[in-house]
């Protein structure tokens, strides 16, 4: 895929489909998706707002090493559940997730999301967006049903806030889309304060 003529060539370093989504949504479809390849174990005592800012910048550093000469611009987003300084894993297996909405039913928790734009001739952005999230009280049903649903795979905190979750949502503070997995209006912002002329008008 490469840029329309004109124009620098805008790079999702994501294996997500919703940060896909999201892009397209707000009329930024990138020219190119490419999965990074980086190490996603939190580091000992780390705590979520670091640790999201730090692997949304070694994403977007491990695709640019991949990409030629510019122009160029490489968008790189992190999704981080916490409850407290605990930071939830993605969920992969169904026990994973049921700890997580265990740990988060009827509680408040916060999503931070960390995202880094990189340009070819080095100049970055980087960025941590907090949204707050509360959960009602889950029952024994709706806990089962939504494993049941598989919903919960591979999502951070063991649920999908664009999906069946949803529901278990009464209140939310800042960027719904932030939680979904990519704070579109920063993302926006930091791509045109760096000169990034595609997309929107």
């Amino acid at each position: 895929m490469s840029a329309r003529p004109g124009r620098a060539t805008l790079v999702l370093a994501s294996s997500s489909p919703r940060r896909l989504e999201l892009l397209r949504q707000v009329g930024f479809p990138p020219d190119l998706v490419l999965a990074p390849e980086v190490d996603e174990t939190p580091l000992p005592r780390e705590l979520p707002r670091d640790y999201a800012r730090r692997l949304a910048r070694l994403k977007a550093e491990a695709v640019a090493a991949r990409l030629d000469d510019g122009p160029w611009f490489v968008v790189a987003g992190d999704t981080v559940v916490a409850a407290g300084r605990r930071i939830l894993p993605k969920a992969e297996d169904e026990a994973t997730a049921r700890a997580c909405l265990e740990r988060l039913s009827g509680r408040r928790h916060r999503v931070w999301g960390g995202v880094c734009v990189l340009r070819h001739d080095s100049r970055r952005s980087e960025r941590v967006v907090l949204t707050r999230v509360r959960f009602k009280r889950l029952s024994r049903e709706e806990l089962e049903d939504y494993l049941a649903s598989g919903e919960w795979r591979g999502k951070a905190g063991g649920y999908a806030i664009q999906g069946r979750a949803a529901a278990f949502v009464p209140w939310i503070n800042g960027s719904c889309a932030n939680v979904i997995g990519l704070p579109v209006a920063e993302v926006v912002a930091m791509l045109r304060g760096l000169g990034y002329r595609g997309g929107a008008p």
